[in-house]
C-alpha cells in the first residue's frame, strides 16, 4: 500500500517536499491556509545548491531566471553621502553560478510540477485548510483538519506529516513548543517590494546600493522585469509588525536621506506599490527537525534569514534530499529522517553562521565597519572586473577565417 504524507504549506519548501515525496513513491497531500495560490514575490538569489536541487526535483526546465547581461563597466552602482555614484560589487557581479529570480518564478516552476505538468500526475492540494490537532500512533498519524470556508472539521490518517509553513510555523508551535524556544531575534527589519519603474538616470538592469551604518537600500535590476527594492535596517526595538503603518516606520528610518534621488524614488515607489513585505528578521535554530512521524522543512525548521540569501536554495535542497532519504530507506521512516538530517544539517549550520558576515555587507553595523566594508568590496570588485572584462573581450573577439589554399 502506498504511503501518504500530509504537507502543510504551499510555499517553496512545501512544494519541494511534495515533489520529493512523490519521486520517492509516496502520495503527498498539501494543505494551504490561504484560499488560493500566492503569486509574485520579491527578488531572491538561487545559488548553485538551489539550481542543482531544482534539477534534482525535475523543475529546472520550467524555472525562469532573470540575470541581467553583464557589460563592461558593470551593472551595479554604489551611491555615497554626496549622491555620487561609483561602480560597485553587486551580488550578481561575481561569476559563481547563482541565478536572479523572483520568489514567484520558483513557485511557478514547482506548481507546474505538482499540478501535473500535462502528465496527469498531480498532487492533491486543499486550499483554506489547516491542521488543528495531530495525534501520533504506532502505525501512523491522525490529523484533525479544518476547512476555513465551511468550518467543517474532519480526521484523516497519514504516515508522515511535513511542516513547511514558514518562520512563524504553527506546526512547530503545535509539535515542538513556542516560538521563543527556537527563534533568534536579529534586531533588524526588512521591507521588500517591486518598483513600477527604475530609478531615473539608471539603466533598467542596473542595481543600486545606498548603504549607511544601520540602514541600507538596495535596488536589484533584473532582465525582463521591473527592478525590486530591498530595504533593511537595524533596530534595538523591534516593533510589532502590525502596530502602526509600515510605510511610516520605513520613512522614519530613512529620514534625512530623502535629498538623494535614489532614496526619494524608492520611498515614493513604496507609497504606490500594491503590496510589500515588512517583517522582522530572525533565525530559527532547532536541535532536531523531526519528532516521530512529524518533520519540519524550510524556514519552519532552519530559517537562515534574508541576509543569508540561501532560504530558497535550502528549501529546494531540503525537499529534494527528503525524497532521496525516503527512497533509500523505504521501510524505515526513522532511519530515513535521521539520514536526511545528518546529510543536510552541516550545510544549514554553515549557512546560518555565514549570515552574520553577510549582514555586514547588506547593512553595516557602524561607521568603521562601513569604511572597512567599502575598501574590501572595492578591492574584490576590481579583481572581478578585470576577469570579467577579459572574458567579455575574448567572447566578443571575431573568429579568424580560414582560407583554403
Amino acid at each position: 500500500m502506498q504511503k501518504r504524507a500530509l504537507v502543510v504549506g504551499l510555499g517553496i519548501a512545501g512544494m519541494s517536499a511534495a515533489i520529493g515525496l512523490r519521486r520517492a513513491g509516496w502520495t503527498p497531500v498539501v494543505v494551504e491556509r490561504a484560499a488560493e495560490r500566492r503569486t509574485g514575490g520579491y527578488f531572491i538569489f538561487l545559488f548553485p545548491e538551489g539550481v542543482q536541487a531544482a534539477a534534482d526535483l525535475g523543475i529546472a526546465d520550467h524555472l525562469h531566471t532573470r540575470n541581467p547581461d553583464w557589460r563592461p563597466g558593470g551593472n551595479s552602482w554604489s551611491v555615497d553621502r554626496r549622491g555620487r555614484r561609483k561602480p560597485a560589487l553587486g551580488l550578481l557581479d561575481v561569476p559563481s553560478g547563482q541565478a536572479a529570480v523572483l520568489r514567484g518564478d520558483i513557485e511557478a516552476a514547482l506548481w507546474q510540477s505538482i499540478s501535473g505538468d500535462g502528465t496527469g500526475d498531480s498532487v492533491e492540494v486543499r486550499f483554506a485548510t489547516t491542521p488543528v490537532e495531530i495525534t501520533e500512533g504506532t502505525d501512523g498519524v491522525q490529523v484533525l483538519l479544518e476547512d476555513a470556508g465551511t468550518g467543517k472539521q474532519y480526521r484523516e490518517d497519514f504516515d508522515l506529516v511535513v511542516g513547511a509553513d514558514g518562520m512563524r510555523s504553527s506546526m512547530r508551535r503545535m509539535m515542538f513548543g513556542p516560538d521563543e524556544d527556537y527563534m533568534v531575534n536579529w534586531k533588524a527589519m526588512i521591507c521588500a517590494f517591486q518598483l513600477k519603474e527604475q530609478v531615473p538616470t539608471y539603466q533598467e538592469s542596473d542595481s543600486i546600493i545606498v548603504a549607511r551604518p544601520r540602514r541600507a537600500m538596495w535596488v536589484f535590476g533584473l532582465d525582463d522585469h521591473a527592478p525590486c527594492a530591498w530595504l533593511t535596517y537595524r533596530t534595538e526595538d523591534i516593533p510589532d509588525r502590525f502596530a502602526g503603518e509600515s510605510i511610516e516606520q520605513v520613512r522614519a528610518v530613512f529620514a534625512g536621506m530623502e535629498d538623494d534621488p535614489v532614496v526619494r524614488h524608492v520611498l515614493d515607489s513604496l507609497e504606490q506599490a500594491p503590496e510589500h513585505v515588512f517583517d522582522s528578521i530572525h533565525q530559527v535554530k532547532m536541535p532536531r527537525w523531526s519528532a516521530g512521524r512529524v518533520v519540519l522543512v524550510g524556514d519552519a525548521a532552519w530559517c537562515m534569514n534574508t541576509y543569508s540569501a540561501m532560504g530558497s536554495s535550502s528549501s529546494l535542497r531540503g525537499g529534494a534530499a527528503l525524497g532521496v532519504a525516503l527512497r533509500e530507506n523505504p521501510d524505515d521512516l526513522a532511519a530515513a529522517l535521521n539520514s536526511w538530517e545528518k546529510g543536510l544539517r552541516p550545510y544549514i549550520t554553515r549557512q546560518q553562521r555565514s549570515a552574520r558576515m553577510k549582514q555586514q555587507r547588506f547593512v553595516p553595523s557602524n561607521r568603521a565597519v562601513d569604511v572597512l566594508r567599502s575598501v574590501v568590496l572595492e578591492a574584490i570588485r576590481k579583481i572581478v572586473h578585470r576577469r570579467m572584462t577579459a572574458r567579455f573581450a575574448a567572447s566578443a573577439a571575431p573568429v579568424p577565417s580560414v582560407t583554403a589554399r
